[in-house]
């Protein structure tokens, strides 16, 4: 008797398999094995990110930090007769940011930034661009900033809010 090829699958024993079923089942084999396997590592994955705090920023959400760090990172101290406005911050992933905002007196401003940053260029007007600022100091390596000091560059802007005061925003980073 001839058996044709599409009734009977094969027929190990003598039984008869319909020939769907075979490739059925090496089918869901070759797709529920690797998923099998793979299966811890997305749980572990899944736990990671669920275990991470909701910080859209990158984890760089600014902290409060010491005034006196937040200027030493960039080499610099409080001056005498300053006091910070608001409150110190430090944000930092890959990249740390300090930032340090204060008043002091108009007149020590100058005196301030020479003694701080001996070989910067003197502070000038043409690199406030952008910035409502009166008298602006950006520093790097290349351009006066001490050898020992954490960050890579400084900014200092400074607006004289009446005869008497400055207000000086400090900013320091990495690169």
């Amino acid at each position: 008797m001839g058996r044709t090829r599409s009734a009977v699958a094969g027929s190990a024993g003598g039984e008869q398999v319909p020939r769907g079923r075979t490739r059925w089942g090496l089918s869901a084999a070759r797709v529920v094995l690797p998923a099998l396997f793979l299966l811890p590592f997305l749980i572990v994955l899944a736990g990671i990110v669920r275990s991470e705090p909701d910080d859209r920023s990158g984890g760089r959400k600014p902290v409060h930090v010491p005034c006196s760090e937040a200027l030493a990172f960039g080499g610099a101290g409080l001056p005498d007769g300053a006091r910070p406005v608001g409150e110190c911050t430090m944000q930092g992933f890959q990249d740390i940011h300090y930032s340090a905002s204060f008043r002091m007196p108009r007149t020590g401003v100058q005196i301030w930034l020479a003694h701080t940053y001996p070989a910067a260029p003197a502070p000038g007007t043409e690199f406030c661009a952008g910035a409502d600022a009166d008298l602006c100091l950006d520093l790097g390596y290349a351009r006066g900033l001490p050898d020992g000091v954490d960050a890579d560059a400084v900014q200092v802007r400074v607006e004289y809010e009446d005869a008497g005061t400055a207000l000086v925003r400090f900013a320091s980073f990495t690169l």
